[in-house]
């Protein structure tokens, strides 16, 4: 790699991890319950962050493609640290409202720049085949973190009461310290061309309807990028769902006490950390779309199979789901990164992709209020499983009824698009690597033959000679 590149990975490993390392998650239950919140007011505030984010990720996206990843990483940054100050300043239901209200704005301005600008950086340094490993790392680290810190909240608040949302500003002030220090990145062609207005300092002209539209358009005339944007939502619904509305009611049903929920969250925490960091562990014998459905399948087994054990075979099950959401993450973002065309807004489609995720997450958090209150733990365990099981059904259909296949000019690292001159030709601004490029190691891609410069890889991945 290169010196930028190694800085961009490394500032960027130090930006997720502190502006994702919120001290207060563990307690902010109980938090607000002490303040002389009610369950309603609490559970309706987390209504309101929901949709609040779908609202949010609109313009935040074309804000990130308009004014640069980097720069958007920045007020992110900011809009975070005042957020986790709200409570602090007034603990009562319009303190935790603004809290939570700003919470969405501040991650819905870097939920897509900051994968933008991590992948958009590695493409402008030749370096793209690090970009899974670094978005892999980049998430174990931040588990990792919360794994150390989380464990000290009881005696922190036993010194000082606001101190997890003190700390939880602190850490997004340490963020705001890594975005500034984020380089700004030179274009694939070496100069000042578009990869870099996009990623450092935003693009020149046109205004926020051109590149909604550019956005829509993109989504609209992809059917690969549109599709796999929605095999998304089952690994983001599903791990959302579980590990943070239904985390505790499923352990309190199975008979696990509250004073063990801590340590069940830690075993959780490093189970995904682990496989965040390792997606290549996964075999490359299969494709990464067909990895994703896998483990969402998988995510859906375990928690239908929650409903049949014991309390040690709850937890284990958790760890196993936690383990299947650490291996999918990395891999489904690194899809849809590869499914977006060249030029396009990056940033702004990303926000429509989490987008959708949440306006599911939603609507799944309503449904699982409703069954909770009518005491139907189990049927929404199993109807959520196997509505998960019906979608990705549907998905592989479509998919193998040949009416969907990869754009070709999007170019995955480590093959060609169709109608390529072969690998001796590089087209800076569509990302196709040469002959020189490292080829991509990351799962389910198979790898340019070079040696002897005969043969290339096709668009379905079939050998022919070159010429």
């Amino acid at each position: 790699m290169t010196d930028t590149a190694r800085r961009v990975i490394r500032l960027n490993y130090g930006f997720q991890l502190l502006f994702n390392l919120l001290w207060w998650m563990p307690v902010f239950y109980a938090y607000q319950k002490a303040a002389g919140l009610s369950d309603g007011q609490i559970f309706g505030i987390q209504s309101i962050y929901y949709v609040a984010f779908c609202l949010f990720e609109i313009p935040t996206g074309l804000i990130a493609d308009r004014i640069g990843t980097r720069n958007c990483l920045r007020a992110g940054a900011v809009v975070m640290t005042a957020a986790n100050l709200a409570p602090v300043v007034s603990a009562s239901y319009t303190g935790f409202l603004v809290h939570f209200l700003a919470i969405a704005a501040g991650r819905s301005l870097t939920s897509g720049a900051a994968s933008a600008y991590l992948y958009d950086g590695l493409q402008a340094e030749k370096c793209g085949e690090h970009y899974l490993k670094a978005e892999g790392t980049a998430r174990a680290l931040g588990l990792a973190a919360k794994v150390v810190c989380w464990p000290l909240i009881g005696p922190l608040m036993s010194v000082a009461h606001a101190a997890p949302y003190v700390l939880s500003a602190l850490s997004a002030a340490g963020s705001l310290a890594c975005a500034v220090a984020l380089p700004r990145l030179a274009g694939a062609d070496g100069g000042t061309g578009k990869a870099a207005e996009r990623t450092s300092g935003g693009r020149r002209g046109g205004d926020f309807l051109r590149d909604a539209g550019s956005a829509l358009r993109c989504v609209a005339s992809s059917r690969w990028l549109a599709l796999v944007m929605v095999q998304g939502v089952a690994v983001f619904t599903l791990s959302r769902i579980c590990q943070v509305n239904l985390f505790q009611p499923i352990l309190l049903d199975h008979g696990i006490a509250e004073a063990s929920h801590g340590g069940v969250l830690a075993a959780m925490t490093v189970a995904e950390a682990v496989a965040s960091a390792r997606p290549q562990w996964l075999s490359r014998r299969l494709t990464p779309v067909a990895w994703v459905s896998i483990l969402s399948l998988a995510l859906a087994g375990t928690l239908a199979a929650m409903t049949l054990g014991g309390p040690w075979a709850v937890v284990t099950l958790l760890c196993l789901f936690a383990a299947a959401t650490g291996f999918a993450y990395p891999v489904q973002r690194k899809l849809v990164n590869d499914a977006v065309p060249a030029h396009a807004p990056r940033a702004t489609l990303l926000s429509v992709e989490s987008i959708v995720d949440r306006a599911v997450c939603a609507l799944a958090a309503v449904a699982a209020g409703a069954y909770l209150s009518a005491g139907h733990l189990d049927a929404l365990l199993w109807h959520s499983a196997l509505a998960t099981a019906v979608l990705l059904g549907a998905f592989q259909l479509f998919l193998r009824s040949g009416m969907v296949k990869r754009d070709p000019m999007v170019a995955a690292p480590g093959e060609l698009p169709a109608g390529a001159e072969g690998p001796d030709t590089t087209d800076a601004d569509r990302q196709v690597p040469t002959a020189r490029a490292a080829p991509e190691t990351g799962p389910g891609r198979e790898s340019l033959h070079d040696a002897g410069g005969t043969d290339r890889l096709t668009e379905g991945g079939r050998r022919r000679p070159r010429g």
